[in-house]
């Protein structure tokens, strides 16, 4: 069955002259054995395709497309995903968001996911570009019910390196929350203006212009073992690059490197091996990575 697609002709922001606002909201359910999109609805440049089903267990795989590419000043990007009770999704995008130069007004781009009781959301969009003088703000809000499992990660490029290009002014902020049952069981913010000397500080991002982070979180039993596995799957030549970290019931790694495509290919492993551990199956990358 084909989700039913309502396209909004009202927002909620105050528009800036120019800018572009946008909105999708998914709808998830379990029929028939298969997680199916039941309901889209959109405004503007935000939309998705027909889902696809590489997995035998039903996980739907979307792809979240933005066709303009580009964020630039007072855009707003936001996204909505409803995953009912026993669904299984993959959210991913076919290519990186940029966030360009503003003068002015700030951009946005956010993302709420609310994932119902034993539902297995995995959201891993591609990088994030912050173009030299973006004022940029990026957030994402997770809810979890009882048995839900949460895998996302994002990458965040300052400047564009190949361009030899800097983060040199402007400003981001990054935001992700985390809650279980109402709780929050995690939280961490980056709020940095351009040419920040964090950059540079060997104790922060010492010259590279690459981060990334990917959360894992499942109301499982703790494995004592799960981070020492995750580490033997990426390799310990990466380890300058590379971490990962235990706590109960998240599993934390990270990145900071010259290269995004460095960076994902080290959290592919990750994501394989925990997949491994906590769902008893492999990877499935989606089709659009290789493209």
């Amino acid at each position: 069955m084909l989700a039913e697609d309502v396209r909004l002709d009202s927002f909620t922001y105050d528009q800036q002259p120019g800018s572009w606002l946008a909105e999708l909201e998914l709808w998830f359910e379990a029929s028939g054995g298969i997680t199916r999109l039941k309901r889209r609805r959109h405004l503007g440049p935000l939309l998705v395709q027909r889902p696809f089903y590489p997995e035998v267990d039903g996980t739907c795989h979307v792809y979240l497309l933005h066709p303009p590419g580009g964020v630039a000043g007072g855009d707003h990007l936001d996204m909505r995903f409803h995953l009912a009770p026993g669904t299984r999704a993959l959210l991913t995008t076919p290519g990186a968001t940029k966030f360009y130069r503003s003068l002015h007004a700030q951009s946005g781009q956010h993302c709420t996911i609310d994932v119902g009781a034993d539902a297995v959301c995995e959201y891993l969009p591609q990088e994030t570009i912050v173009f030299d003088g973006a004022n940029s703000d990026i957030s994402t809000s997770v809810t979890l019910g009882e048995g839900a499992t949460y895998v996302g990660w994002d990458f965040i490029c300052l400047g564009r390196p190949a361009a030899s290009e800097r983060f040199d002014a402007g400003a981001i902020s990054q935001r992700l929350e985390i809650k279980r049952n109402g709780k929050p069981v995690w939280f961490e913010r980056l709020s940095m203006p351009g040419g920040s000397p964090l950059r540079e500080a060997s104790y922060a991002f010492a010259g590279n212009p690459v981060f990334g982070t990917m959360v894992y979180t499942a109301n499982a039993d703790a494995d004592d073992d799960v981070a020492d596995r995750v580490r033997s799957a990426v390799g310990v030549d990466s380890g300058r690059v590379f971490s990962v970290s235990q706590l109960e019931h998240i599993v934390v790694c990270r990145y900071l490197g010259p290269q995004a495509a460095e960076g994902k290919a080290l959290f592919a492993r990750a994501w394989d091996a925990l997949r491994e551990v906590r769902q008893g199956k492999p990877a499935s990358a989606p089709r659009i990575w290789a493209t």
